[in-house]
C-alpha cells in the first residue's frame, strides 16, 4: 500500500439507504454521506449515482488519490466471489431484466481503480462491533441487525463464520412459523425476517388493525402507510395495541435467540439497526421470551445487548476493515 494512501472507504448498502464513509487507520470516520437504495432500479443508474456521490465526497474532503481500498457490506454479498447474489430486498435490473448475480466488487474496482472487498452487510456490522464496539474482546457473539430485513453475523472463536460458500449466517431466514407462516421477501414462508424486521413490525400492526376492534391511535392513519416508527410513536403514547405489536415481535425474537444460543453458545447477542431505537419496548419482551424458551444449561450465560456504535458507523467501520484487507 502506498504511503500516500492512508485511508479507506466503507460502504453499507441497506434496504433503504446506502451509507458510505472515509475512514482512517485508527477507525475514525472522517467524512460520510448517503444515498437512497432504490428497491427497484437499473443497476447502472444506482452505480452511477453511488459513484458520483462518493467521488464528490472524496474530492470535497481532500482525499483524492489517498484511498487505498473500498470495503462493502451488502445484502447477500459473498466474500469469496465479490458478488451480490439474489438479494431478497433489492430488485436491480439490466435492460429491464432482474439480475440474479451482480459482480459488485469488480464493478466498483473498475469504477474507482482501487481494490474492493465485499461481505454480507450484517457481517460487516459484526466486524465493526468486534473492532470498535460492544463486542471488543469477545471471541463468540452473534450480531443481529433489525432493519428493513433481519441480518446476522456470527463470530465463533474470534472468526467470522462464512461457511464453505460465503453465505453462512442467514439467521433472518430461519423458519419461525411453519403453519400459515407469512410470505417472506425471499419467497419462503414463516421466516424470522417476516415478523421481526421493521417491515415485519408494520405488518403485524396492520394485521392487528384488520382483525381486532379495540381503539388505537394507528387507526387515525391510512393502514397501508403505517411504518414501524408510527407503531413506536403510538406505543410511547400509551397505545395498547401498538405495545402488543412490540410484545409479539419480542416474543418471536426471544424464541429465535434461544435456538441461536443452543447452536453456538455466544457470550452475547448484540442488536443493531433502526428497530433498536425502540429500546425497552423491544428488549423487555425479548428477554422475557428468551428466558421462557432457552435450555436450562444455557440460562443466564448470554447477554442480549444493544450495539454501542452509531447506527451508520458500525456497518461503515466494519466494511472499512474489509477495505484495509483488500488494500494489502
Amino acid at each position: 500500500m502506498s504511503e500516500t494512501k492512508q485511508y479507506v472507504v466503507g460502504i453499507d448498502i441497506g434496504g433503504t439507504n446506502t451509507v458510505f464513509g472515509i475512514v482512517d487507520a485508527t477507525g475514525n470516520v472522517l467524512a460520510s454521506s448517503s444515498i437512497k437504495t432504490p428497491a427497484k432500479a437499473e443497476l447502472k443508474e444506482y452505480i452511477d449515482q453511488l459513484y458520483t456521490a462518493l467521488s464528490t465526497l472524496i474530492k470535497n474532503e481532500g482525499y483524492e488519490g489517498k484511498i487505498a481500498g473500498i470495503g462493502v457490506g451488502a445484502p447477500n454479498a459473498c466474500y469469496y466471489t465479490g458478488n451480490i447474489e439474489k438479494p431478497a430486498n433489492l430488485y436491480w435490473t439490466e435492460n429491464g431484466e432482474r439480475l440474479e448475480v451482480i459482480p459488485f466488487a469488480a464493478i466498483l474496482k473498475e469504477k474507482f481503480g482501487v481494490p474492493v472487498a465485499i461481505t454480507n452487510d450484517a457481517n460487516a456490522a459484526a466486524i465493526g462491533e468486534m473492532t470498535y464496539g460492544a463486542a471488543r474482546g469477545m471471541k463468540d457473539f452473534i450480531m443481529i441487525t433489525l432493519g428493513t430485513g433481519v441480518g446476522s453475523g456470527i463470530v465463533v472463536n474470534g472468526q467470522l463464520l462464512y461457511g464453505h460458500d460465503g453465505f453462512a449466517g442467514e439467521l433472518g431466514h430461519v423458519t419461525m412459523r411453519r403453519e400459515n407462516g407469512r410470505i417472506c421477501g425471499c419467497g419462503r414462508n414463516g421466516c424470522l425476517e417476516a415478523y421481526a424486521s421493521a417491515t415485519g413490525v408494520a405488518r403485524t400492526a396492520r394485521e392487528y388493525l384488520e382483525t381486532r376492534t379495540e381503539a388505537s391511535l394507528l387507526r387515525n392513519m391510512p393502514i397501508d402507510t403505517i411504518t414501524s416508527k408510527d407503531v413506536y410513536d403510538a406505543a410511547m403514547a400509551g397505545d395498547n395495541l401498538a405495545r402488543e405489536v412490540f410484545n409479539f415481535t419480542g416474543e418471536i425474537l426471544g424464541e429465535a435467540f434461544a435456538d441461536f444460543i443452543a447452536f453456538s453458545s455466544p457470550k452475547a447477542i448484540i442488536l443493531f439497526g433502526g428497530l433498536t431505537k425502540s429500546g425497552d419496548l423491544i428488549m423487555r419482551p425479548i428477554r422475557e421470551s428468551l428466558d421462557r424458551h432457552i435450555l436450562k444449561n444455557f440460562r443466564g450465560k448470554t447477554e442480549v445487548i444493544f450495539s454501542q456504535l452509531k447506527e451508520a458507523d458500525a456497518a461503515v467501520l466494519g466494511a472499512s476493515a474489509l477495505g484495509w484487507e483488500a488494500a494489502k
